[in-house]
């Protein structure tokens, strides 16, 4: 056990899916999982374990922000011995083509915050996904005939900014925007196992289109099916 993860290590499956909210965790693992359990809910940070298709899973909330998935993520890989995360959340659009619940495999997240300094001496403001991982998520969608978008994201420490200016966007080059992956995909690099991101977009900077609380809870079900698959190709 961890100061925030109360399960034993042998609670906790090889692949975890890693949404932010704790309560989608719990929609996604009664939905899909058999045989399910909740193996932690210290600090009402739910994580389900249980079986999709044969194969050992769980689906862990991770909180919000750097900090939050930084710690999760590392506990996961360094103390229960987790081989893959793949995160599974919701981001802003900032191009008015990348419509919502479009769905977007991360290829590498640009951040401004200093995780990866501070946490594993990285001095880059760009991290990469798991190779392996990414691209067994496209492969995958591929297979399904599931349209998905990949590319460089923007990972930020803030959610409200008094600059309301998004041309730094077009200077790095960033399509949407979220919280967590710079530190899940720094923490990966650090322990030598995997992790990607999925993301469903949310809401849009541009068109100033949004979904509702309750359509990120319930409704982004086509990248969880494709997180779930594409872990089968890890067996």
């Amino acid at each position: 056990m961890t100061p925030h993860i109360k399960a034993k290590k042998e609670d906790i499956a090889k692949f975890v899916l890693m949404p932010g909210d704790p309560l989608r965790a719990k929609v996604i693992a009664e939905k899909f999982l058999q045989d399910v359990r909740l193996v932690n809910d210290v600090r009402n940070m739910f994580m389900y374990t249980g079986y999709y298709k044969g194969i050992r899973i769980t689906v862990a909330g991770s909180g919000m922000g750097c900090p939050s998935i930084g710690i999760y993520s590392y506990e996961l890989y360094k103390f229960y011995d987790v081989d893959a995360i793949i995160r599974i959340g919701s981001a802003g659009s900032y191009k008015a083509d990348i419509d919502l619940y479009s769905i977007y495999n991360v290829k590498e997240a640009y951040s401004e915050s200093t995780y990866a300094k501070v946490a594993a001496g990285i001095d880059s403001e760009v991290i990469e996904a798991s190779r392996n991982l990414f691209e067994t998520i496209n492969e995958t969608a591929e297979e399904k005939g599931q349209k998905i978008l990949s590319g460089r994201i923007h990972s930020s420490d803030v959610f409200y900014r008094e600059d309301s200016s998004l041309e730094f966007t077009i200077k790095h080059n960033l399509d949407v925007v979220e919280m967590e992956s710079f530190a899940l995909f720094t923490n990966a690099i650090t322990t030598k196992k995997m992790a990607a991101c999925l993301l469903t977009v949310s809401d849009n900077l541009i068109t100033h289109k949004e979904t509702s609380a309750d359509d990120r809870q319930n409704n982004f079900m086509g990248m969880v099916e494709l997180a779930l698959e594409s872990v089968l190709k890890l067996k």
